[in-house]
């Protein structure tokens, strides 16, 4: 009966390949979707020009995907000192802080692009909780929950204080708050909205919950440091 189940149940690195194979598959598709739109900003960002590239949406999604080899290159090079300083989830950890940085960044600088009216038009805040939810559309939402999604995925991966739902609720919330403050004093022609603070806060919980299998828990702290060296025999 034990062999039987053994047999039945899929091998764990059949499971990763299959994981890995969905996130890949994903990603393509994503890429094949907006690829008109990334590719009108990239003779632009090509040449480095300010305009159309750094201040688009396009053109900043664009430079998040060309960058990815060289996120993966980072994550590759702190992994292999960390192993060669006896840490333990090298990889992990690797991982979990080259992701927070480049999938926190690029949606940050997005929030915090000026409008039009930008230092012209008043400030506006919204404190009515669901109002602004109507008028966000598909593409906003779906923009508002990435926003924080990376932090909320990779944070709890790498540091065992966040490994809990509340906290990563309170992480995404705080941030946000942050962000419309910004936003505000800065007269970047932005609604101020208490709803942008809920959607940013569930986009990390639900990122969160995603990755809850890897979360760093309090036992595993202490292996973050060195292993000491055997002290030599005679």
């Amino acid at each position: 009966m034990n062999h039987s189940a053994s047999l039945s149940a899929p091998p764990r690195r059949t499971r990763r390949i299959v994981l890995l194979s969905l996130a890949i598959l994903g990603m393509a598709s994503a890429a094949f979707v907006v690829r008109r739109a990334l590719m009108m900003s990239a003779p632009r960002c090509m040449a480095g020009r300010w305009h159309g590239c750094f201040d688009t949406f396009n053109g900043v999604v664009l430079i998040m995907l060309v960058a990815l080899p060289l996120a993966a290159l980072l994550v590759w090079a702190l992994a292999c000192r960390r192993r060669a300083a006896g840490v333990t989830s090298a990889w992990r950890m690797s991982l979990a802080e080259v992701g927070m940085v480049h999938g926190t960044v690029p949606f940050l600088w997005m929030t915090m692009m000026p409008g039009a009216g930008a230092g012209i038009v008043p400030e506006r805040v919204s404190l009515v909780p669901l109002r602004d939810l109507v008028t966000m559309g598909p593409l906003g939402m779906v923009g508002n929950l990435l926003v924080f999604a990376a932090l909320g995925f990779f944070a709890p991966m790498r540091f065992a204080a966040l490994a809990s739902v509340p906290r990563i609720l309170a992480l995404g919330a705080g941030c946000s708050i942050l962000v419309e403050t910004a936003q505000y004093v800065l007269r970047l022609d932005r609604v101020s909205s208490v709803d942008d603070v809920l959607v940013n806060a569930a986009g990390a919980l639900l990122a969160a919950l995603a990755s809850r299998r890897w979360w760093r828990t309090t036992a595993e702290a202490p292996s973050e440091r060195p292993r000491p060296a055997p002290a030599p025999a005679g």
